[in-house]
């Protein structure tokens, strides 16, 4: 079926750029600008008009793509209009009375273009990554898939195992003909390398999620320390309702921040004390559970309560920052015990150290995302085939002499890497990847 959609961003704009793919795009391209269809890939000046009335519509930029090449691998035009939402609603309207095209779904051209071999899944995935980037290190890990580095390593893996199959498949189909020496040693010696590498590429403390989904920081502490004032003030804006009554936040409160390029993702919790309340115990059930999956924790707290002790003495670790908020009330003492944590003294009322608690946050993100290898992984998806590609092959290893249990378990190995890159059906994981696109894309 031919689809259309607006592939610029919605509201007002200079242009906007309204996309058609399949295989009645050249009619439908004739019909509305009464015209021959224009030079391919040159961009040609054209009235947009009704077909039903003759009603002149806009003056646009018209593109011809003529399949196999074009973005989606079928024929595609693109209208590039004045972009107001009153031209936009009428070519829109006037491509629906045509009746040869309907609206797009999100992500249907590019899950066109994958379909018709134009790029692999990974590479699709990381066009949608590209569009949802809000940070410098999401933009670059995008364009690094997209560049077809991870593609081509998790290919060569695959031909390596392959390659193992099928001396593997020619032992069982010829009994009585005996493997040479040579072929077993570089069957073993493929799949050994193969799985190391793929131990390496697991062993990532999972960068790339991280870069993609954002780094989780989870502020902490008891009631009335400052933890919503803090999270307000790092957003520049009111996320938070702040008050002087304990325990104002029940529920877990985020905010995407980008500091200094990293996507962060900040989550203000609620404080914890003994509950006087069914809903206060589930709101400071829900802030422990939050510290325990972030990737930092700020545990906030006031000068008069430095002796901590119990839940809040247990969240200290190399992966948490002790914020000391209000010094503009009380002067603080430290221990000496407390001058070995990372700490920062601050004032959220007066912006006091602000700036050096931001910098604490950057010297720890830079620790989480900075590596020198290459990241392979930027989806859970990715990980679970991979760690059962590895579950596959570590049982081939372990098998002695039933050749046809080998078999079994390099192909189901084979089968993972090739569900990474879409070598394989995967019908049942498309709707889930391409309906994260916007539509249009």
């Amino acid at each position: 079926m031919t689809i259309y959609a607006l592939s610029s961003g919605p509201g007002l704009s200079g242009v906007a750029v309204i996309r058609i793919s399949g295989k009645e795009t050249s009619s439908i391209l004739k019909l509305l600008t009464k015209k021959e269809l224009p030079n391919p890939r040159v961009a040609t000046l054209s009235k947009i008009i009704n077909s039903n009335n003759l009603e002149l519509i806009d003056e646009a930029l018209v593109l011809w793509f003529p399949g196999p090449n074009s973005y989606t691998g079928e024929d595609m035009a693109e209208f590039h209009v004045h972009g107001s939402m009153a031209v936009i609603k009428a070519i829109h309207k006037a491509l629906e009375d045509t009746k040869k095209c309907r609206i797009a779904e999100p992500g249907e051209f590019t899950k066109k273009a994958f379909q018709n071999g134009k790029i692999n899944l990974l590479k699709a995935e990381s066009i949608a990554d590209l569009i949802s980037s809000e940070t410098e290190i999401q933009r670059k890990q995008a364009i690094a898939t997209m560049s077809g580095k991870s593609s081509r390593i998790f290919n060569e893996m695959r031909d390596l195992l392959l390659k193992s199959l099928s001396n593997i498949e020619a032992k069982i189909d010829f009994p009585e003909e005996e493997l040479s020496e040579e072929v077993l040693s570089n069957t073993k010696e493929n799949i050994d390398r193969v799985t190391k590498k793929i131990q390496k590429i697991l062993n990532d403390q999972k960068v790339g999620e991280r870069i993609r989904e954002g780094f989780k920081i989870a502020i902490v502490g008891p009631t009335n320390a400052g933890k919503s004032s803090l999270l307000n003030h790092l957003s520049n804006r009111d996320v938070a309702i702040v008050s002087e009554i304990a325990g104002t936040t029940r529920d877990v409160l985020e905010t995407h921040l980008n500091i200094d390029g990293y996507p962060v993702i900040i989550s203000d919790t609620a404080g914890i004390r003994e509950a006087k309340s069914e809903i206060e115990q589930k709101g400071i059930k829900l802030a422990l559970k939050k510290a325990e999956e972030a990737d930092l924790n700020l545990i906030v707290i006031e000068p008069k309560s430095l002796d901590f002790t119990g839940f809040l003495k247990d969240l200290i670790n190399p992966n948490s920052i002790l914020v000391i908020n209000k010094c503009d009330i009380e002067k603080v003492y430290l221990t000496e015990q407390m001058k070995k944590i990372d700490h920062v003294i601050i004032s959220v009322k007066n912006n006091t150290n602000i700036d050096n608690l931001i910098s604490t946050i950057k010297s720890k993100l830079k620790g989480k995302f900075i590596r020198a290898e290459e990241i392979l992984i930027t989806r859970e998806r990715h990980r679970v085939n991979l760690e059962q590609c590895l579950e596959n092959l570590i049982n081939f290893q372990n098998q002695k002499s039933d050749f046809d249990k080998a078999a079994e378990d390099l192909r189901l190995a084979t089968r993972h890497l090739g569900i990474i890159v879409g070598k394989v059906e995967v019908e049942e994981i498309l709707g889930s990847i391409f309906n994260d696109f916007c539509i249009g894309k």
